[in-house]
């Protein structure tokens, strides 16, 4: 069957369960999207690896890279394999160099370890067929004005440097490595991006 490569297209709150987020994957070529519900400590494990945040202590999923490189793994590829009443399946693709093996995993770890070895996500026509959106030519025009780097991550709120606006750089430092300590990421983020601005 042939695979249909997706992109991460934009991380939110969903609005049909409390505490879950509604993560968004987008045809490459195509403009259906695909949206899954995830739970919130996978989100926030996507999101920090999407913002290149690094915690003062390994994730679970940094724990899964480290481990898999200790043993010379690599994963290659992430598929969204299955669909069942609702529930999406995924497979970590990996090897060893000599033989390939397929790890059962929910869609939401799979892509938070893919993300980590820059594995590309794929998956296949009737899953999309079947729970893919499809976007009218408005709606893709108005999707296509936000840049890429806008559409990325969306965890909560947008993201404005305006809070950290009067303080130091060093005090901004401090303030950054407090929240990674409290692994408050979002406003690791918010902070990382004033430093940015000022560099």
């Amino acid at each position: 069957m042939k695979k249909i490569k997706l992109e991460i297209l934009g991380l939110s709150s969903s609005q049909s369960q409390t505490g879950s987020f509604a993560l968004v994957l987008g045809e490459i070529e195509g403009n259906r999207r695909l949206p899954i519900i995830i739970g919130m400590f996978e989100a926030q494990a996507i999101a920090i690896e999407i913002e290149k945040i690094i915690p003062n202590r390994p994730m679970t999923h940094d724990l899964f890279k480290s481990f898999a490189n200790s043993f010379n793994f690599h994963v290659e590829e992430i598929i969204i394999s299955d669909l069942k009443e609702g529930v999406f399946f995924a497979k970590i693709v990996c090897t060893d160099g000599l033989k390939k093996h397929e790890i059962d995993a929910r869609p939401s770890d799979a892509i938070a370890i893919g993300l980590r070895f820059d594995a590309p996500i794929f998956t296949f026509e009737n899953i999309l067929a079947e729970a893919g959106i499809v976007l009218t030519d408005e709606e893709d025009e108005e999707e296509k004005m936000e840049t890429r780097e806008e559409a990325k991550v969306k965890v909560k709120k947008e993201k404005t440097g305006d809070d950290f606006k009067n303080y130091s750089v060093d005090k901004l430092n401090e303030l950054l490595k407090e929240a990674i300590e409290k692994e408050d990421y979002e406003r690791a983020a918010k902070i990382r991006d004033e430093l940015s601005k000022r560099n």
